[in-house]
């Protein structure tokens, strides 16, 4: 399983659009820094072009520095850095989107 990390915000680059153009399962998707505000309900419709079978999860820590909790898609699970780690040793490779 590939985990597909993107760390800039959906308005200020096309890292997510891209990422998500590529995406196939089996595979992870972790938004970091900027990342997560592409895991808002804004950003909803992007959201809609990932494939069956792909999981998705956002930095909490990012997330809370950011003040996003309360508009985050209900898509997207909170991990803290710990899971984080779990996640990279979990998968057989990273992919950064930056």
């Amino acid at each position: 399983m590939v985990l597909h990390t993107v760390n800039s915000s959906p308005t200020q680059t096309r890292c997510l659009q891209d990422c998500l153009r590529l995406i196939s399962p089996p595979a992870m998707l972790l938004l970091i820094e900027d990342g997560v505000y592409g895991a808002t309900q804004a950003h909803q419709s992007l959201l809609e072009q990932l494939p069956d079978g792909i999981s998705c999860a956002v930095l909490q820590p990012d997330v809370e520095a950011r003040g996003l909790g309360p508009v985050l898609s209900d898509r997207f699970e909170l991990i803290d850095d710990a899971g984080f780690v779990a996640l990279t040793i979990k998968c057989d490779r990273v992919q950064s989107w930056y």
